[in-house]
């Protein structure tokens, strides 16, 4: 089935039976990449600066309650032996060159998908376990991490969105209607459960 054409006679980005825009998917790519990668960047150069004056006080470290010190500091930060944000890095300009295809016309074939939400899920389990350890156990938030926090969670979720429109992942037609029409409501709401955790967790800290 070929796409539809607009106004002007050229391909409209848009899946044929669900609607869901791929133009828009791909400035949400671009745009949560490069946010991601400026969080991640700034991160890992406070990272390399505490590394080389013990004595330094990092950009983030504002009170008892904002503070990136505890989290670069502790093992949580290093899980494969080196800064997590290294991690950050490496993972969005590939989220950002993805958006960009997107945005130049690619339909991507059903592999790219799968590897864009592999990629996805394992940013996003990591997401969730620092986010445990920020507010469960160090008590402290770390604005940097919580910039990629924030831009790790869009990237994830509309793939996961994308895969049961494309239906890459087997969803009947109600529950492929569902998500897709509530994906926007679902994306807000960890939004919103995430700042109760923190509001919670962190009450005692101002």
């Amino acid at each position: 089935m070929t796409a539809p054409l607009d106004d002007d006679g050229e391909l409209e980005l848009l899946e044929p039976e669900n609607g869901v825009p791929l133009a828009r998917l791909g400035w949400l790519y671009l745009v949560a990449g490069l946010v991601g990668l400026v969080g991640s960047a700034v991160l890992a150069l406070e990272r390399i600066a505490s590394l080389l004056d013990a004595d330094h006080v990092a950009s983030c470290s504002i009170n008892a309650a904002i503070d990136c010190a505890p989290a670069m500091a502790s093992w949580q930060g290093s899980l494969l032996g080196f800064p997590n944000p290294l991690l950050g890095i490496g993972a969005f300009p590939v989220v950002m060159c993805f958006g960009a295809a997107l945005l130049a016309g690619l339909r991507p074939p059903r592999w790219m998908w799968v590897a864009m939400a592999v990629g996805s899920t394992l940013g996003m389990a990591l997401v969730v376990f620092l986010i445990y350890t920020s507010l469960a156990v160090l008590v402290v938030l770390c604005p940097y991490c919580f910039v990629v926090w924030l831009a790790t969670w869009p990237v994830f979720w509309y793939t996961l969105v994308q895969l049961g429109a494309e239906r890459i992942v087997p969803l009947g037609e109600r529950a492929r209607a569902w998500l897709v029409r509530n994906r926007f409501v679902i994306a807000v709401a960890w939004y919103v459960v995430v700042a109760g955790l923190i509001v919670v967790a962190l009450r005692n800290q101002f």
